[in-house]
């Protein structure tokens, strides 16, 4: 385990400066497309507001980054290696080590990886414009100082920020899962990987969902208790790797229907970021892909994943495709779990490769969505009624509803289930809210809102009588 030793920080920085020698030398010689440097934060009053007020989860960001940098260096300088190198003595020490004790900023991700950097420094600069890109998103959401329609406009003008970076920036344009799971290499990480593919979908679950809690909560206390709920459920799924992680990979629109609703093109943008990642894992990892086609692959992925036109699919095809993966097989939503993991309805890292993405709940669909708990799904409506600034105003401007709203997200933040006098008060607002007629046309207008609605259970539970009036039809 010599490899896993701490490195001085002297040889680190030393090891930054190669790696950055080599990553110019390589443009010079291959002549790829990237033809500026790297590119830092957009300069804001919000920039690094998340790591002063939520520290312990920007910190597991820097260890994410770690873990993504040995793993392609893994993959590229050991493509016939042992399968434990990664398995187990390099996930071991993410998390029992440094996952638990992580650093306190962000890594230059060029001093680990630095034979991959060599390879494919345009991949690696995709990448790390993202992630500025997500961070900048966490800092807007967590300013306390910024009002909703600030944080709207902050993020207007740092999505376009991103763009002004086209050799760089992931297409906002949604894309089939066969852009990731029917290659002719797809699949060959997570097979031969289980555990450490897991770990990566879990740190992927976690950077969309954190940005959940930050949005649905009005309230400091709300937020902070719904980052820590949150954290707490990414530590939930490294119990019993690789059972308790996800099975298939996670989609924002699922573990983050808020954010994916009030910011789609983002939200896009980082599930293309993911599938990249695995598509990147999968070229090295396949025997399929001779070591002198790596590099080609790796770019000819990448510029498919920069354009709008390859495997594009509409904005309601990828909505549904989240519905149809199941969400129970992402690692659940974000927000309102209950105590227990979810159940997965689907063989671990199984494909989605020629799925019906017109389709989101036909007979034939693979795999349907899963059958979950009423009060789960009752959440799950709320949520998405509520991420409706219309609705939610009406809402949080009356004082009896307000009241409910409360009780039930003081439940959610706590991580705790949704029961006793918190689950009546779901129940109870759920039955006046949906009792307005504007907010009924929306429901039947929406298929995933009215499946939710539809559902047998939920009805049962609904057409109980009401404990009151009818607060939203006096507005």
């Amino acid at each position: 385990m010599k490899a896993l030793r701490a490195t001085p920080p002297a040889v680190i920085w030393a090891a930054a400066a190669v790696a950055l020698a080599m990553h110019f030398a390589a443009g010079s010689a291959a002549g790829q497309w990237v033809r500026g440097s790297e590119q830092f934060y957009l300069p804001a009053s919000h920039n690094w507001v998340f790591r002063q007020n939520y520290i312990g989860a920007d910190r597991l960001f820097n260890a994410f980054d770690y873990g993504h940098a040995i793993l392609y260096e893994t993959l590229y300088r050991y493509p016939e290696g042992p399968v434990e190198r990664l398995e187990e003595g390099h996930f071991r020490f993410l998390t029992e080590r440094l996952l638990k004790r992580p650093p306190r900023v962000a890594l230059e991700e060029g001093a680990v990886q630095i034979g991959y950097s060599r390879l494919a420094p345009e991949a690696k600069l995709m990448f790390e414009w993202a992630h500025v890109f997500h961070r900048q998103l966490y800092d807007v959401l967590a300013d306390e100082r910024l009002s909703p329609e600030e944080k709207d406009a902050a993020i207007a003008e740092l999505l376009a920020y991103y763009r002004s970076r086209p050799d760089l920036a992931f297409s906002s344009v949604p894309k089939s899962m066969d852009i990731m799971d029917g290659q002719y290499y797809s699949l060959a990480f997570r097979e031969r990987y289980p555990k450490f593919n897991g770990l990566i979908w879990a740190y992927h679950w976690l950077q969309v969902g954190l940005y959940e809690p930050l949005l649905i909560h009005d309230e400091v206390a709300g937020r902070t208790a719904g980052v820590t709920a949150t954290v707490g459920r990414f530590w939930q799924m490294l119990e019993s790797a690789p059972e308790t992680m996800p099975y298939l990979m996670p989609m924002t629109a699922g573990v983050a229907p808020t954010f994916a609703a009030r910011y789609p093109e983002a939200a896009v943008i980082f599930d293309n970021l993911h599938m990249m990642h695995d598509v990147v894992s999968d070229i090295l990892a396949s025997p399929q892909v001779p070591r002198n086609r790596k590099r080609a692959e790796i770019l000819a992925a990448a510029e498919r994943f920069r354009d709008d036109s390859s495997y594009a699919i509409s904005l309601e095809e990828w909505a549904a495709m989240g519905e149809m993966m199941g969400l129970n097989n992402m690692g659940g939503r974000a927000i309102g779990f209950t105590a227990d993991l979810p159940r997965p309805t689907v063989e671990r890292g199984a494909s989605m490769a020629g799925m019906d993405h017109s389709r989101s709940h036909a007979a034939d669909s693979t795999p349907a969505v899963p059958a979950r708990d009423v009060t789960q799904r009752l959440v799950e409506l709320q949520t998405r009624l509520l991420a409706d600034p219309e609705i939610r105003d009406r809402v949080v401007g009356d004082p009896e509803l307000r009241v409910m709203v409360e009780e039930v997200e003081r439940a959610i933040a706590a991580g705790t289930a949704v029961a006793g006098s918190a689950a009546s008060a779901l129940e109870e607002l759920l039955r006046r809210v949906l009792a307005d007629p504007r907010v009924e046309a929306r429901l039947h207008a929406e298929p995933g809102l009215h499946e939710l609605w539809d559902d047998p259970e939920v009805q049962r539970v609904l057409a109980a009588p009401a404990g009151g009036s009818d607060p939203m039809h006096q507005h």
